[in-house]
């Protein structure tokens, strides 16, 4: 007598199926011979590479004299865009400079949800989702404020796909 590899049944030795569970034998035992052998030399698999993630497109020396401004940005929306601006004029930080989009992204989208639900608050929900909507933005840009804090620049989450000021 055997025993079933999936409900550890007894079965009859020439049993093909279990009568308790009514798995295959015949199934199980194919699988088994049919495993690849694998190279031993063969080759590791690549690093998975975010593709939103620049922190390697800048200088360590760029990031550590402008990460302030960057948080800035962050922090006070349009304000710190305009400090970081002016700032930018005397620096040519290429760090700030993406900082500066990802914050203009972000202010565009929250003032375009603002306008909606401005237009559309005679309907209750659609001013609701825009709220809604704003402060899920205002969670992403917080998100970026830490990073960008641990010296790591990211692209905005969940408005990082908008194709406007790549």
């Amino acid at each position: 007598m055997k025993n079933c590899p999936r409900c550890n049944a007894q079965m009859e030795d020439n049993a093909v199926f279990c009568q308790n569970c009514g798995f295959s034998v015949a199934q199980q035992a194919e699988p088994q011979a049919q495993q690849p052998q694998y190279n031993q030399y063969a080759a590791a698999p690549a690093p998975v590479v975010d593709q939103y993630d620049h922190t390697a497109e800048f200088s360590a020396e760029d990031v550590s004299e402008n990460k302030l401004l960057a948080a800035v940005i962050y922090v006070s929306s349009i304000l710190g865009i305009i400090v970081a601006l002016i700032a930018q004029s005397s620096r040519k930080s290429k760090y700030l400079d993406f900082h500066i989009k990802q914050g203009l992204k972000s202010f565009v989208v929250m003032f375009f949800l603002g306008v909606i639900g401005a237009v559309l608050s005679w309907t209750c929900i659609f001013a609701i989702a825009a709220a809604v909507c704003e402060v899920i933005v205002l969670v992403c840009n917080y998100i970026c404020l830490f990073k960008s804090l641990a010296n790591k620049s990211i692209e905005i989450p969940i408005i990082r796909s908008l194709g406007f000021l790549k």
